[in-house]
């Protein structure tokens, strides 16, 4: 089946009995003859929970109020009655408590009846477990609407109980998306909830169906163009439902769906060579349904009398050459049981193409688990690790097969495997490419160049994964092993690092629910790096150096055969509904695979003997005395990043597909949270309350989490493993930078902001596992703030070895004394950790008297005497602090990487966070240059509007060219960071410094002008960047250190 269900993996997140006999409810064939999905002109049903999925709370309220000797009506009454500001409508919206609710619910039914009524009893027997049981028709609806390939919602009017935890007792996994009127502020009718709920959808009105069982809400929906199924009898709303949708929603087969048009086969046929395979006893119905994976090779499960079977046959049309081969997974199937690996019992091959078309095999239905999420939902620690280890086990089993005794000497060519993949998948690539994809390019360029040396030659599965394996329902036993159809005799160890690629992917991934954003030790999981040493270990081998290699063929092979799917899905061809989309995930595929490709050239890099530094060699020449011209090569030709081909990347639209995605999504995430949040914040940093944070931060703050908005900055070469950032590289994040930088308050928000991402990046290159722990976990979760304390008033702190703060060992802690100021993030409350630089030996050479040490800001002795002022304003929540280090006392286990090396961590630390201030400074040249551009295309002086007038245009033209030559030098800067390294860029890091700030006061100040008082007031972010822009021309060292620094290279040169 190779990747199909790689790519269905996120419709089947949760683990599945692939036993289906007891899901199956067979109902004899109806005169109605079912069309197929794919002509439906709908593309998501809506479900409303209390009336639809949940019984009626009109129900509820009758029997309550028999049993409470309530007059009949009393409740529903109270329910409807009394306009949009009436008890239960404000509950509903989430503006009353649960206990507010019942105080004014109870006094509105009490008036109602003429006497006390105890609404408190109506309240919990309205969210009692009975009440809380989806309808299974209900159920079984739902799973047959989403195995056709159709969106589900659930759109319900609800509330929050008295835990603060909203009512919704339903499997959120059912549903792509969740509309709670409670946690929305809005409500049904209200037609705005209809809107958002088709906005997250993706969907037109007329691509949806609504169903709900009070009618104003439904003709709310009507009224925009929804479809609607008003529900009195659940069953007879499905069956007219159905109807609408032209498939059944009853018998429902885990995995499975009706069988695409493309794809169907003849019964007729089929049924009289079951027959004749399975002997004439065998009678009853012939029931076939299609597994929903299987873009590669069909596959459709069987019913035919008390028999459950497995068809598995070649695609129609055009094939490319030995590709889908079921003749060679037939035998492969046989050989292997008979070598005592689990896999299925094959019954019979079929090589007659005229019996349904192509050849195809048989074989027995296996029962057991097949878990789809990686993370195993459900199951404790050890459960997970035993699943794990099972995996491991029975990975190593295949590769342990004798091949000689097996009779499969003969099954694939030996040695050089990985070499012939390589090119067999190139040119796989190049046969179905449908248009060019930058990493794919580049990667099939860098593997021939970096193939494995010595490979061994064992069975290899080739598509192995969790959820290829049948595990028993009761136990970490692996019954079976699917997906054959890419094995062969190859490199064991390619097995191994696909296995893993789910530790690299991410949950939100559409086509595989990952692995990368969860905690695996916390889950009991094994690291991809403990995983392979378990298999090492099974299998008595070394570790194998070159690890990151094999990680970007897997994940190259796999876009390769993303691509072919993809293209198959254009001509009708591929077997999976998901098919067109899923081949678009090519680009995500490639660019995983490049970034191993680029940490394998860091690991090679790192390993080569020490030499002299990369050269830049520049040459001078002159053209017909007229200029001079500076031609100069940024990568020294024997630098692994040479063969890269790496190249700047001009705008956003050249990013990489996941860059690219996470730019996007960004953009939008401005547009539609924190540009219309600015003015709130800024209103909240002049009130009195400006020292505490504002709860809208951290609103957003959660919402860009749950986007995957989050920890963008960390640079791939300092996070190899991408365990804690998005694994970009400077250049890549640079432009997401830029794109923060156009509201001063959009790096907090996604957790970006300095002096955070500094410090952050400090710990995770010199942190120990312990300091990791305490301090770099809750700032990566945004639970805590920190600062950075050099600066100090009594000496020129630009240059670093003049700090005059005393670091002094005493009976295992260091005594920490000082006076630092302009400490910026100090004031924030939730600021617990500062990062110290003090002088530990000043008998030590200059530039190893310093030293680092992680001080909590709750530690006796520290006092923030005062906020700092800039330009008047105090930046408030986080503030500049001057603050006393008077006596303060840390674990010696609280230093960085050592005593002496504080200045060494100082200018590690200065690369990165420089490009950061660079782009945020150009974002904020871009928003005033939008801002004045609006604003004289809509003010007139003087008879006509500001942007006839001569100065204005020329002011306009001024900034964008120096927006434009700004960015470009700060962008090269970022490519040879992430080429050659931050040494090799410390040329182009000091001219940034200098020309980013002045370039930006420069276009702030004639935005300012255009505005002209306006711009200097509150209303507008004018104000706060000028003065940003001019406190960066002081911050990370004045204008005046980077000059000279650039002078002296430029000297040298």
């Amino acid at each position: 089946m190779g990747l199909r269900r790689f790519i269905q993996a996120s419709y089947f997140q949760c683990a599945r009995t692939s036993g289906i006999l007891k899901h199956v409810r067979y109902k004899p064939p109806s005169l109605v003859q079912w069309r197929h999905s794919g002509s439906s002109l709908y593309k998501a049903v809506i479900f409303d929970m209390g009336g639809v999925l949940l019984p009626s709370p009109y129900r509820v309220a009758v029997e309550w109020e028999v049993r409470n000797h309530i007059p009949p009506g009393t409740i529903k009454q109270a329910l409807i009655s009394g306009g949009e500001n009436r008890p239960w409508m404000r509950y509903m919206r989430g503006e009353l408590t649960s206990a507010a609710f019942l105080q004014e619910f109870g006094q509105q039914c009490s008036e109602i009846a003429n006497f006390s009524v105890p609404v408190d009893s109506f309240l919990s027997d309205l969210t009692s477990s009975q009440m809380s049981k989806q309808l299974p028709i209900m159920t079984e609806a739902l799973e047959c609407i989403r195995a056709e390939g159709l969106k589900t919602a659930v759109l319900s009017n609800n509330f929050y109980l008295h835990s603060g935890v909203s009512f919704l007792p339903l499997d959120r996994n059912q549903f792509d998306v969740v509309i709670e009127s409670c946690r929305e502020g809005i409500c049904k009718p209200d037609p705005r909830i209809y809107t958002l709920c088709l906005e997250r959808l993706g969907v037109q009105p007329k691509e949806s169906i609504f169903l709900d069982d009070i009618g104003q809400n439904l003709k709310a929906a009507a009224q925009l163009g929804i479809k609607t199924v008003k529900v009195d009898d659940p069953e007879a709303a499905l069956k007219e439902l159905e109807t609408y949708l032209g498939f059944p929603l009853w018998g429902f087969v885990p995995q499975t769906r009706l069988v695409r048009p493309t794809m169907e086969i003849p019964k007729d046929p089929l049924q009289k060579y079951l027959e004749e395979v399975l002997g004439g006893r065998t009678t009853g119905p012939l029931i076939l349904r299609q597994f929903s994976h299987g873009q590669s090779n069909p596959t459709y499960y069987i019913k035919f009398g008390d028999r459950h079977l497995v068809l598995r046959k070649k695609p129609p049309g055009n094939l490319l050459p030995t590709a889908h081969a079921v003749e060679r997974e037939y035998r492969v199937l046989k050989a292997l049981a008979e070598a005592g690996v689990p896999v299925p019992k094959v019954l019979a091959l079929c090589e007659d193409s005229s019996i349904i078309g192509t050849p195809f095999y048989l074989m027995e239905y296996c029962t057991g688990h097949i878990y789809k999420d990686h993370s195993l939902p459900g199951l404790d620690p050890g459960q997970r690790r035993a699943i794990y280890s099972a995996m491991n086990k029975v990975l190593c089993k295949i590769h342990g097969v004798d091949l000689k005794a097996a009779g499969l000497e003969d099954y694939g060519k030996h040695g050089n495997y990985v070499q012939r993949q390589v090119q067999t998948w190139t040119k796989q690539y190049r046969a179905t490419e449908t248009h060019t994809i930058p990493a794919m390019e580049r990667l099939i360029e860098w593997l021939p160049l970096h193939l494995p040396g010595n490979q061994k030659t064992t069975v290899v599965h080739g598509d192995f994964r969790l959820d290829n394996l049948i595990f028993h329902p009761e136990g970490p036993e692996v019954l079976a092993v699917l997906d054959w159809e890419l094995s062969t005799l190859g490199d064991p160890i390619s097995d191994v690092a696909y296995n893993c690629m789910a530790h690299y992917v991410p949950s939100h991934c559409d086509m595989l629910k990952g692995l990368k954003d969860c905690d695996v030790t916390q889950l009991g999981i094994p690291t991809a790096e403990e995983y392979f040493q378990m298999y090492c270990e099974h299998m008595g081998i070394p570790p194998i150096e070159n690890w990151n290699f094999y990680m970007a063929f897997s994940f190259f092979r796999v876009a390769a055969i993303l691509q072919g799917v993809y293209k198959r899905s254009l001509t009708g061809q591929a077997s999976s509904a998901a098919a067109e989309s899923g081949g678009k995930q090519v680009e995500l595929m490639a660019n995983l695979a490049w970034d191993f490709a680029t940490k394998e050239g860091f690991r090679v890099f790192k390993e080569c003997p020490a030499a002299k530094p990369l050269a830049r060699p520049y040459s001078t020449w002159t053209r017909n005395g007229a200029f001079s011209r500076r031609n100069y090569v940024t990568v020294a030709p024997s630098s692994p990043a040479h063969t890269s081909n790496a190249h700047l990347i001009l705008s956003p639209d050249g990013l990489p597909g996941r860059a690219q995605d996470l730019y996007r999504k960004l953009r939008r995430f401005m547009e539609i949270h924190v540009y219309p949040a600015e003015q709130v914040l800024r209103d909240h940093q002049v009130s009195q309350s400006r020292w505490t944070p504002h709860p809208l931060i951290e609103e957003l703050k959660d919402k860009a989490k749950a986007e995957g908005l989050w920890n963008l900055f960390l640079p791939v070469e300092n996070d190899p493993e991408v365990k804690y950032g998005a694994g970009l590289t400077n250049q890549e994040f640079s432009h997401l930078c830029e794109l923060m930088g156009t509201s001063l308050f959009a790096p907090e928000i996604f957790n970006c902001s300095a002096p955070d991402t500094g410090n952050m990046e400090v710990l995770v290159r010199y942190g120990t596992e312990e300091q990791k722990e305490r301090w770099l976990q809750p700032l990566l979760d945004g639970k805590i703030r920190s600062c950075f304390a050099m600066t100090e008033p009594q000496v020129a702190s630009s240059d670093a070895t003049n700090i005059e703060a005393s670091v002094v060992e005493e009976k295992g802690f260091y005594i920490l004394n000082g006076h630092k100021w302009w400490i910026s993030g100090a004031l924030d409350p939730r600021c617990q950790l500062c990062v110290f630089m003090g002088k530990t030996d000043p008998e030590a050479q200059r530039h190893k008297q310093q030293s680092m040490l992680l001080v909590p800001m709750d530690a006796p002795g520290i006092t923030v005497t005062r906020p700092l002022s800039v330009f008047g304003e105090e930046d408030p929540p986080a503030g500049h602090g001057e603050i006393l280090f008077e006596n303060v006392r840390v674990p010696k286990e609280n230093i960085l990487l050592g005593p002496g090396r504080g200045f060494e961590i100082a200018q590690g630390r200065l690369g990165p966070g420089r490009i950061h201030h660079c782009m945020r400074l150009i974002g904020y040249s871009e928003r005033a240059l939008a801002l004045m551009k609006k604003r004289v295309t809509s003010r007139v002086a003087f008879g006509k509007p500001l942007a006839e007038q001569g100065t204005i245009l020329e002011d306009i033209a001024k900034s964008r060219a120096e927006i434009e030559q700004a960015r470009l030098l700060v962008l090269k800067a970022a490519l040879l960071m992430d080429t050659a390294g931050n040494k090799a860029a410390a040329l182009e890091i000091a001219m940034i410094k200098t020309v980013a700030p002045l370039m930006a006061l420069r276009v702030i100040d004639r935005a300012i002008q255009a505005f002209g008082a306006a711009g200097l007031s509150n209303d507008y972010p004018l104000a706060q960047f000028f003065a940003w822009a001019r406190a960066l021309r002081l911050a990370d060292g004045p204008d005046e250190v980077h000059r000279t620094a650039v002078a002296k290279l430029e000297l040298k040169r």
